[in-house]
């Protein structure tokens, strides 16, 4: 739940910034500037060690695939870091539309609101596989990093690289999709668990196929290498 409450200084940040960049009318700038300040979330709740539910789509397919662990844990981790992120994010939605008045983002929320919800089912789907992806890669490199600023770095490439290419994370969609839905009538119940089913199915896809099986397929084939080449040299 930690997960899904931090990821609501994702939301803020962008749509505050959404809104200070709108005067300037250039789609490039508004892009970098939101790209800029969408890994900051992600930054405070991976480096915190909370459990975001992107960082597990591959990580803990590994066990499974070792033999390590079975299925049923597997999908038992699963739905309780998305239930708990979920909640997380409608608590934080609800926090940043009550303090509206202080941080001024409704414009900004309806914005990103409306970029949640513009696109067909496909387009959402591999938007999200691109952006589980690269979060499965984000959570790999963490674990293969052991030093903290090395870390918040692999941290910040592949978040801004989700924010540059407007791709959709499920957690933190979630947290803007719910604001959006709170503090305007622009978005329907509908709309809303429309993108965060696609966005949840789409980042699992990306994790847990794109990184998780071939990761692990790579590594066992390199570990196979590396013992016959022992091998021969014994």
């Amino acid at each position: 739940m930690a997960a899904g409450l931090i990821l609501g200084f994702t939301a803020m940040s962008v749509a505050v910034v959404s809104i200070l960049a709108a005067p300037f009318q250039e789609a490039i700038i508004s892009r970098l500037a939101t790209a800029f300040v969408y890994p900051l979330g992600f930054i405070i709740c991976i480096m915190s060690r909370t459990q975001l539910f992107t960082e597990h789509t591959a990580t803990a397919v590994y066990p499974v695939l070792d033999g390590k662990a079975g299925i049923a844990g597997l999908i038992r981790l699963w739905l309780t870091v998305i239930m708990g992120n979920i909640l997380g994010a409608v608590i934080s939605a609800g926090l940043l539309t009550a303090a509206d008045e202080v941080i001024q983002g409704k414009q900004g929320y309806v914005l990103v609101g409306h970029h949640l919800v513009m696109y067909g089912n496909s387009s959402l789907l591999v938007s999200a596989v691109l952006a589980g992806w690269l979060m499965a890669m984000g959570g790999w490199l963490v674990l293969a990093t052991p030093s903290p600023i090395s870390q918040i770095v692999c941290i910040y490439i592949v978040t801004f690289l989700i924010g540059i290419g407007g791709l959709h994370h499920s957690i933190a969609g979630s947290v803007e999709m719910f604001t959006a839905f709170f503090i305007s009538d622009h978005f329907s119940i509908g709309q809303t668990l429309r993108f965060i089913g696609l966005a949840i199915t789409g980042n699992l896809i990306g994790g847990s196929i794109f990184v998780a099986l071939l990761n692990y397929g790579h590594i066992r084939k390199t570990q196979k290498v590396a013992r016959n080449r022992i091998s021969r040299s014994n």
